[in-house]
């Protein structure tokens, strides 16, 4: 008979279906909250890449060799003289030029490099915009952030005002993640897609933008 008590007794089973439902309800709920936060997350990467861009577009340029390269004399595809004092420099003159914090590379694919010393990087002027970047994104690598200079046919040879050419500047960071709140226990990560942001370089000199 008392065993036949204790089989009906229904007594604490809300409490053992509350414990059942629980770590599901847990994980939806951390669901919704990840999806959220990794949604603020693009944002603020995305956000860091554009302010990063138009820093680098109004300040020094990272690469000394880019800074001091003279386009008088270069001969543009398809030219049937090189460039004088005062021409348009045309957009295979450079081809891209990418620095991180470990130095620059120049890729000959889309046009000229230039002849002067790529590397080392100007490493005040990569702080600087990786330092206005945390502003808005402090987690930000800086070993995962690339600035690259590419040819656009803008800048006059010969121009006193260092540098000679106006590349386009993309800025991108590449290689981030965001560790969820359910993936957490075990260490797990979702990567973040690559962000970049391009603009054309203005004046290439100074250390502050608006």
């Amino acid at each position: 008979m008392a065993v036949w008590r204790f089989i009906i007794d229904r007594r604490g089973a809300s409490g053992a279906e509350f414990a059942m439902i629980l770590p599901l309800a847990l994980l939806l709920l951390f669901g919704v909250i990840d999806v959220g936060v990794y949604a603020w997350n693009l944002n603020e990467y995305e956000k860091a890449t554009q302010m990063g861009a138009r820093f680098a577009v109004v300040t020094d340029v990272i690469s000394p060799g880019l800074r001091d390269q003279s386009y008088i004399g270069y001969t543009c595809s398809g030219a049937v003289a090189p460039l004088a004092a005062g021409q348009t420099i045309c957009a295979d003159a450079l081809g891209t030029v990418a620095c991180t914090v470990a130095g620059c590379t120049c890729d000959t694919n889309a046009g000229n490099c230039p002849g002067g010393t790529l590397s080392p990087t100007d490493t005040v002027a990569i702080d600087r915009i990786i330092a206005r970047m945390h502003q808005y994104e402090p987690s930000i690598d800086p070993a995962h952030v690339v600035v690259e200079y590419r040819g656009s046919g803008l800048g006059y040879a010969g121009d006193p005002n260092k540098p000679e050419i106006a590349p386009i500047v993309t800025v991108r960071i590449i290689d981030e993640s965001y560790r969820p709140i359910v993936l957490s226990p075990f260490g797990g990560q979702v990567p973040l897609p690559d962000f970049s942001y391009s603009l054309t370089l203005e004046d290439g000199e100074g250390s502050a933008s608006s």
